[in-house]
């Protein structure tokens, strides 16, 4: 009998792929084998993600993956470089290396946006400040809690660039600066717990700012957050989470504070008492809608509320005024936030950043 001629065409494979498809089955092959990603291999999967040629399969599966730990310093500084050369950036006057930026990852119990009003309390203080932000999982993030207040927070970036210039303070709306993301969004929906992308967000300003006061939801993002900051250049940056579980500083319990500065990297322990403030609980400080988190906000800005709230912004618009410079303690700087306040000037930035960013 004749021998039936060798098939010498490969076998198909179980899992076909078209040729416009982004591949990230290597790095879940090093994620499933429990190592870590390098800079270089975080950059390519992110990449690829943000292409939009990557099947939502794969994107779930290696965000999954990552929230499995706390990712490394290389993994985040290569997804936010990635993220960072897809912004679409702001440009104003002043120097990016002194402008700050006030965002935090969210995913912490809610009090009344604080980042917001301590970001407006900075600038009244005179700091330049690009307040990165977006619309929150409560309804009261910094996106909803400033358009109650009036500013147009889908002002473009010419605009922006105008309100930092004038208002020494913009809203940067993270929807319209992060084009890329829309390949990602539908997947963090479906997942439905934090990834890594909550880490980045707040890494990725538009405007370049290179001091940067951010909360994280948890603890143990401190020190890769902070070593994450210095290796991107930030210039001075404060990263903290409290031990009552929130991404800023408390009002109610200590707040460790991580601070990078000019290459080194210190740890502290902050109580309200340490620089003459009152503790109390955490509900004297917790917004019950969005309606209440902007009247308080309005209220500890125009100077005409007090008590807990307005040593909670203070304490927060301290630890900013010292992130640039402004002072040289956080005792200090309590005391040139409740003359932002106290002077009228917080108030005056709130106004001019609404009538500016409506054009």
């Amino acid at each position: 009998m004749a021998k039936e001629p060798e098939n010498t065409t490969p076998a198909p494979s179980e899992f076909p792929r078209t040729d416009q498809d982004a591949d990230l089955t290597p790095f879940l092959q090093i994620l499933l084998s429990n190592r870590s990603l390098s800079e270089e291999e975080s950059a390519a999967a992110f990449d690829a993600m943000m292409s939009g040629r990557v099947h939502h399969g794969e994107m779930g599966a290696f965000l999954a993956l990552l929230a499995t730990r706390t990712p490394t310093t290389d993994e985040l500084v290569g997804a936010a470089r990635v993220m960072r050369s897809n912004v679409t950036g702001i440009k104003a006057r002043t120097p990016v290396a002194d402008m700050l930026d006030t965002a935090g990852t969210g995913g912490a119990p809610k009090t009344f946006n604080v980042s917001t009003a301590a970001a407006l309390i900075a600038a009244g203080a005179g700091v330049v400040v690009a307040k990165h932000g977006n619309r929150s999982r409560t309804g009261r993030g910094s996106a909803e809690v400033l358009q109650t207040l009036g500013v147009n927070v889908d002002a473009d970036a010419s605009i922006q660039a105008a309100c930092l210039d004038e208002a020494g303070i913009c809203f940067c709306f993270a929807i319209h600066h992060h084009p890329a993301t829309r390949h990602v969004m539908p997947v963090r929906k479906a997942l439905g717990v934090p990834t890594i992308f909550n880490l980045l967000g707040p890494l990725t300003n538009p405007a370049g700012a290179g001091r940067q006061l951010m909360g994280v939801y948890d603890g143990r993002f401190l020190d890769v957050i902070a070593e994450t900051l210095d290796r991107l250049g930030t210039r001075r940056a404060a990263v903290l989470h409290s031990e009552d579980g929130l991404d800023e500083c408390s009002i109610s319990a200590p707040t460790t504070i991580v601070q990078v500065h000019e290459g080194e990297i210190t740890r502290t322990v902050l109580a309200p008492e340490d620089v003459g403030l009152t503790s109390a609980p955490r509900k004297s400080v917790t917004a019950g809608d969005l309606d209440h988190a902007t009247s308080m906000i309005r209220g500890i800005v125009d100077g005409s509320l007090g008590g807990p709230p307005r040593d909670m912004a203070l304490l927060n618009a301290a630890v900013a005024l010292m992130t640039c410079d402004r002072c040289d303690s956080i005792r200090d700087g309590v005391a040139l936030a409740a003359e932002s306040i106290d002077s009228g000037h917080a108030m005056q930035t709130l106004e001019t950043l609404v009538r500016c960013s409506r054009g």
